[in-house]
């Protein structure tokens, strides 16, 4: 069972000339959502109040079968006014409240017996809750899969310093890293995506993913390829971008766990991976990306979808 942990929110959704919708999201409970409905049993720890948007966030996850061992506690739900473009680009404002105490006791019991975790933005970077996401993370380190997204949201975590600290304490546990050119810049600004791409490997991941929007995604492990693997993007007509990063990580997750990829042994099943494995493993998770990007919110695709999709480009 993949486990996932990290932030879930109401997303307040404004596009121009339109009234305003609201939406569960947050990245983690996002690619919580995408691995389950692509058919992998997952449970979601995060944190999200017994309110209204607390309701729909739980019918959310609940409805596509994500597993809640800790329930709403007494806090405000978390929300992210998203305002979208002409582009269909979405940009964000947040009123978070993240911590974790009331998970703690299940937090143990998770780094003692996971065979997948997977962590990401706010979640792993904003205090109190990530301290507590990192001490798991260190806990569980060779047992299980370990996979993140830094995911970095400017706009709560300005300082790219204190971002880019928080995003190499992580990396120190990772096994796999899905990372969008836009975060990697603002994290590095001083290197290629290739370098800094090497410099994980070099840190200890067994396996980085560059997004690069319409570029398509890339994908670089230290024994494939040193300038790494690219496939072109799935493309379709964009009704927004929201939710896309997180339907591609959960494919991407899907698609290791198909492979077996999980638990102690996952390190050296990754370094195994050819590179005509890495263009399958990109190439599945691409295409869940552009399926999400092609209709409004974070909605990633079933099994089902996914897979006639891949089908009918055959």
């Amino acid at each position: 069972m993949l486990t996932v942990i990290g932030e879930a929110l109401v997303d307040v959704v404004k596009r121009p000339d339109q009234p305003e919708h609201a939406y569960p999201g947050g990245s983690p409970m996002n690619v919580a959502i995408g691995v389950s409905r692509l058919g992998h049993k997952t449970q979601f720890i995060g944190r999200y109040g017994d309110d209204e948007n607390g309701k729909m966030i739980d019918a959310h996850l609940r409805g596509s079968g994500v597993l809640l061992p800790v329930g709403a506690d007494d806090k405000k739900t978390s929300t992210a006014q998203a305002n979208i473009g002409e582009t269909g680009a979405a940009e964000y404002e947040f009123d978070l409240d993240w911590s974790l105490d009331a998970a703690k006791d299940t937090l143990r019991e998770v780094a003692e017996t996971a065979t997948a975790i997977h962590v990401g933005s706010i979640g792993a970077m904003l205090e109190p809750g990530a301290t507590t996401v990192v001490e798991t993370l260190q806990a569980a380190d060779g047992t299980a899969l370990i996979t993140y997204d830094p995911n970095c949201r400017p706009t709560i975590i300005p300082d790219s310093s204190v971002a880019r600290d928080w995003a190499q304490r992580v990396i120190k546990q990772a096994d796999v890293v899905k990372a969008s050119d836009e975060d990697l810049l603002w994290l590095y600004p001083n290197r290629t995506l290739e370098d800094t791409a090497k410099a994980w490997l070099e840190a200890g991941v067994n396996l980085v993913i560059v997004t690069r929007g319409e570029m398509g995604p890339c994908a670089f492990t230290k024994s494939v390829a040193s300038q790494g693997v690219a496939v072109p993007a799935h493309k379709v007509e964009v009704a927004d971008t929201v939710g896309a990063g997180d339907s591609l990580m959960a494919a991407l997750i899907t698609t290791l766990l198909d492979r077996g990829i999980e638990g102690a042994d996952a390190s050296t099943k990754i370094e195994e991976l050819t590179e005509d494995d890495l263009k399958e493993i990109l190439t599945f998770s691409a295409t869940a990306a552009g399926i999400t990007v092609s209709r409004a919110g974070a909605n990633p695709p079933t099994r089902e979808e996914l897979e006639t999709v891949l089908s009918n480009r055959k």
